[in-house]
Order: structure tokens, then C-alpha cells, then sequence
């Protein structure tokens, strides 16, 4: 899915900074307009030239990239300010600076809940932007929305080395020493798992290999949110790119999500794909064709018309 429009989220700090030439950057790249939003940072009053200091920025983008770029004029002060316009675009691009005090511990980062409520791919803006993305580490689970990640890291960013990587948790590999299981059987255990991995990924990167010769994999055992870090770090890889199931707050604070968990440890940029996500130009095309069924149904199923009498 190539990104068609990028909001972009900011609170004039490094983060911010960063977060708005990267998404000028991939907006001058794919041909796509960009909006910029202000979001004020938790518990204090914003600036009082906010809106013109964004309406500065969307001017030198415009200029430096040669791309059209828009400054919403309302400032956003909660994560519900930002969802209409967040709905409305392919990608949102974040940068704010991580929260602090006690606020941050029992709500979590703004980040995290804009993860959960957003319905499209965010992508989370650490490093600054010094030209297209090099290298990316696409982290799969061989499910179908795998696949999805591949193909919007491939649309993301054309010229990139991707390379593919899964880790094995040895979670189960504790539960089955807890029930005293022989290390023999655990040995099997762990090399079947390894056999299905291998496969899982021949099948991954086969597919792919005939469009694109640059697709690496790696397959490792661990936490696969610790894994995915320490993998970036080895390969140097400027993106990661993992998908995110649906959670409540209450879920991500008892159970960390491997997106979450990517987030807390590793230091590049990440983009957090939803699962089960679609573009906005194909969500807009299916409400319109339901949209028209539903009025079909309406008429159908009236009672016909009696002609009246001459």
C-alpha cells in the first residue's frame, strides 16, 4: 500500500522535529500531501504561537520538499482531537517526546494509546531523517498479516534492504521443564520448531525473491521483542516494521504486546502496522458499495406500487 496521504504529529520538540522531516521526506517520495497537527503535551497549557510556529513549519516543508502541506489550525489537546484526521489518512507519522511523572505510569504514553485507537499504520519517528530508509527489519509470525507487512515495508520504501526475521519464544520451553519434561524431548521440541520456522520463512522469502533479490531472514530463539531489538542493532536497520493486535489499555498494562515491547527496546524508527487494517481509499470504496446495497435493499423491499386509474 503505498501511502496516499501522511498526517504528521508534533510537539515542537527533537521528536517532533524528526517526526515532520521524515514525513515530508516520504510525502516528496510518494507524491503524497501531507498535514501537520499540533498535540500539546500532557498537563501543561500549550504555546501561545502554536499555530503560527505549524503554520511556519508546513511552509518550509513546502519549500524544501516541494510537496503540498497543510497546518490544522485547532489545537489537539487529547488523543481524540487527533483520531478524525488520523482516520482520513494511509499513514501517521509520530513524534512527541516520551511523558514523565506519575501521569505517564498509570496512563501510559500518548504513543501507546494513539497504537491502540488508531485504525491506520503509525510510525514512530526517533532518528533524524538524512534521506530514505537503507534497511528495514520486517518482524513476521508466518500468518497472513505478515504478508501485509511485507508489502507496505515494500511500498514504504522501494529502495530498502528488507530483511525478514522471526523469534522462536521458548515460552513453552519453561512450561514443559515445569511439568519436568525430559531435556530430551524438550531437544525435539525445540528443533521442530525450528524446522517449522525455517519453512515458514523459505515459503516468506521464495515469494518475494522473484520481484526483489535484496531479501534477507534470520530466524532466532528469545523474546521476540528482545530478539527484534537485538536483531535491528546487529543488521543496523533504519526501520522496523511489526504488526499489533487489537488491546484494551487494561491488556497492555498487564500483558506488554511485542509492539510494545519493540517500542521500550529498541532505539530506530518502528512502524506499528494494525492487523486487519485497510487503506483508506479501500475502506471508502467498500462503505460506498455498502452504502449503495443498503439503499437497493430499501427499495426492494417496499411494497410495490399500484398504478393508478386513468
Amino acid at each position: 500500500m503505498t501511502p496516499r496521504s501522511i498526517l504528521a504529529v508534533t510537539d515542537f520538540s527533537a521528536h517532533g522535529d524528526n517526526a515532520l522531516s521524515r514525513a515530508a521526506q516520504l510525502c516528496a517520495e510518494h507524491g503524497a500531501p501531507l498535514k501537520l497537527i499540533y498535540l500539546a503535551y500532557p498537563g501543561e497549557p500549550p504555546p501561545p504561537n502554536a499555530g503560527c510556529r505549524l503554520a511556519h513549519h508546513a511552509l518550509q516543508l513546502g519549500q524544501r520538499h516541494g510537496i503540498r502541506v497543510h497546518s490544522v489550525n485547532q489545537i489537539a489537546f487529547t488523543l481524540e482531537d487527533i483520531l478524525p484526521a488520523a482516520r482520513c489518512a494511509d499513514l501517521l507519522v509520530w513524534g512527541t517526546a516520551p511523558a514523565g511523572g506519575i501521569r505517564s505510569l498509570f496512563r501510559g504514553q500518548p504513543m501507546e494509546g494513539m497504537l491502540r485507537k488508531c485504525p491506520r499504520p503509525v510510525l514512530v519517528v526517533r532518528e533524524p531523517a538524512n534521506g530514505p530508509y537503507r534497511s528495514m527489519l520486517v518482524a513476521v509470525d508466518f500468518s497472513e498479516a505478515s504478508r501485509g507487512l511485507i508489502e507496505l515495508g515494500f511500498a514504504l520504501s522501494k529502495d530498502a534492504q528488507v530483511e525478514l526475521f522471526h523469534a522462536i519464544s521458548t515460552a513453552n520451553e519453561g512450561k514443559l521443564r515445569y511439568a519436568e519434561v525430559s531435556e530430551q524431548a524438550i531437544k525435539a521440541y525445540r528443533e521442530e520448531c525450528q524446522r517449522y520456522a525455517q519453512d515458514r520463512m523459505f515459503w516468506l522469502t521464495d515469494s518475494y525473491d522473484a520481484r526483489r533479490n535484496r531479501v534477507l531472514s534470520a530466524i532466532r530463539h528469545g523474546s521476540p521483542a528482545r530478539q527484534v531489538a537485538v536483531q535491528q542493532q546487529r543488521s543496523g536497520a533504519d526501520l522496523i516494521v511489526v504488526g499489533k493486535h487489537p488491546s484494551s489499555a487494561a491488556v497492555d498494562f498487564l500483558f506488554e504486546s511485542v509492539a510494545k515491547g519493540v517500542l521500550r527496546h529498541s532505539t530506530s524508527d518502528v512502524l506499528v502496522v494494525p492487523h486487519g487494517y485497510r487503506a483508506v481509499s479501500s475502506t471508502r470504496a467498500t462503505d460506498r458499495l455498502a452504502a449503495e446495497f443498503r439503499r437497493g435493499r430499501r427499495v426492494r423491499a417496499g411494497a410495490p406500487q399500484v398504478p393508478g386509474r386513468p
